[in-house]
């Protein structure tokens, strides 16, 4: 919306802005207006705190083992490579460790090989018991069947009928075993026990009359064949017995290979510790940098835990900054940040934040955020770590959007924003939307174009002599 402004003519707006407007010598203060062009440009608006430069990567080196120290290669301020031998102890004794862990590892595994070998001709033992043991069964099954046609042969009706009545008689005396079991009063119990002895008496002549007529055609031949077939029992008893025994050597041979690879296992981890403790009696360089400190010197006798070299890696660095609560909430990691340090005044270093610390400071009633940046450090950079620096956090960028002076924007009761604008000759209060702002320039979203005039008014005063001077 366009408010109604002062007419003022195109030459008096000329000399204004280079003239300035004087008045009476008697006024105190007096108002001149400049004018300037909307234009487009880029706008960055960044955080700025200040802290020390600290190394952002370093190590302490030590041995790995014990044992006494045969060479140091470097000194210190020396700059080394990720790799580089930096010390190493006298070896004898772990190099003799390694062999004989070497020596040790061969005699378990050919062990191991042993073991399976023998466990694979136990194996092979069984296929041929199992195949011995079903030659055992068919031959006990040929030799009961010879036997029961050697004696069908023998057999006749006699022995049939008298098997009949061995059948009759059980059956009754299965019958009067019950009754008698049933019988509840004394003259049934009489009566059955009576029945009971009669049933055993003819069952006892039954049977005994049975045998004598089967014993009467055990002739040569079916003797043979029951020799036959108690020798093809006690063939299959044999064969099982000798498959049991060798299924117990199987389980016996078994628990041996497996106790042969745990022994070559083992064996292997001897080895692999034998083999460390000869690597870890070098210390090389985990990666590039300056030995800042040696703190151990050759022939020192030394333990794992006590530090021989400290290294650093100048190449990279870090500047630890706090900013307040309000401040922090604008930042975030991968943001980037323009360092700049008070020994190296001439000089701006790129860094990015890597890390925003949870927990605050409070330093005077005042809460503080720790923010960490990363950043190369060039050689011959003149950097040292300790020094003082300042980092400008970028926490917002944008291009080629139109820009006015802060100064020219007026925000009123409700908040909304008005800059005056100088069109055709009249100046015009105007409505805007504004954006990004660093407070010296602001974003205009809406409400210009590029081009227009803004108009700014400044208070001037009188300077001695009748000269003003803002």
């Amino acid at each position: 919306m366009k408010r109604p402004g002062i007419v003022i003519t195109a030459v008096l707006v000329m000399a204004l802005v280079l003239i300035g407007i004087t008045g009476c010598l008697g006024q105190a203060e007096q108002t001149e207006q400049q004018l300037i062009p909307v234009k487009r440009g880029d706008l960055t608006v960044a955080v700025d705190s200040n802290g020390y430069i600290e190394i952002s990567h370093d190590a302490n080196l030590s041995f790995g083992v014990s044992g006494r120290i045969e060479k140091i290669f470097v000194k210190e301020n020396d700059a080394v490579k990720q790799g580089q031998t930096l010390a190493k102890l006298d070896t004898g004794a772990l190099e003799l460790a390694v062999s004989q862990a070497e020596a040790s590892l061969v005699q378990a595994r050919l062990t191991s090989a042993s073991y399976e070998y023998e466990l694979s001709v136990t194996k092979d033992k069984k296929a041929k018991l199992e195949l011995a043991l079903l030659n055992a069964q068919i031959n006990l099954r040929t030799a009961q069947y010879n036997l029961d046609k050697a004696k069908d042969v023998y057999r006749w009706p006699e022995v049939e009928k008298a098997q009949a009545d061995l059948d009759k008689a059980q059956t009754f005396l299965q019958y009067a075993l019950d009754g008698l079991a049933a019988a509840s009063t004394p003259a049934q119990v009489e009566m059955w026990t009576r029945t009971v002895a009669n049933a055993q008496a003819n069952y006892a002549a039954a049977e005994a009359k049975l045998k004598a007529q089967l014993a009467g055609y055990d002739t040569e031949e079916v003797a043979i064949k029951k020799m036959q077939v108690e020798a093809a029992e006690k063939s299959v008893a044999d064969a099982l017995r000798n498959l049991d025994k060798l299924n117990e050597e199987i389980a016996l041979r078994e628990l041996q290979v497996q106790a042969g690879k745990g022994s070559v296992k083992l064996a292997e981890q001897s080895l692999a510790e034998a083999q460390r403790n000869l690597a870890h009696a070098v210390i090389t360089a985990p990666f590039d940098g300056v030995i800042s400190r040696v703190r151990a010197e050759e022939g020192d006798t030394i333990t794992p835990t006590m530090p021989i070299f400290h290294l650093v890696d100048l190449s990279q660095m870090e500047l630890n900054v706090e900013l307040d609560e309000i401040d922090i909430a604008e930042v975030m990691p991968g943001q980037e940040a323009v360092i700049t340090l008070d020994a190296l005044p001439k000089k701006e270093f790129k860094g990015t934040v890597t890390a925003i610390y949870p927990l605050p400071n409070v330093v005077g009633g005042v809460v503080m955020y720790k923010v960490k940046i990363n950043f190369t450090n060039p050689a011959d950079s003149g950097i040292r770590a300790g020094m003082s620096a300042s980092a400008d956090i970028i926490v917002s960028r944008k291009s080629n959007i139109l820009l006015v002076p802060s100064r020219a924007i007026d925000e009123d009761a409700e908040g909304k924003s008005w800059v005056k604008v100088m069109a055709s000759g009249r100046i015009e209060t105007r409505e805007v939307v504004t954006g990004l702002s660093d407070e010296f320039q602001t974003e205009i979203v809406s409400g210009l174009s590029e081009g227009d005039t803004v108009v700014i008014e400044v208070r001037t005063r009188p300077a001695p002599g009748g000269a003003f001077r803002r």
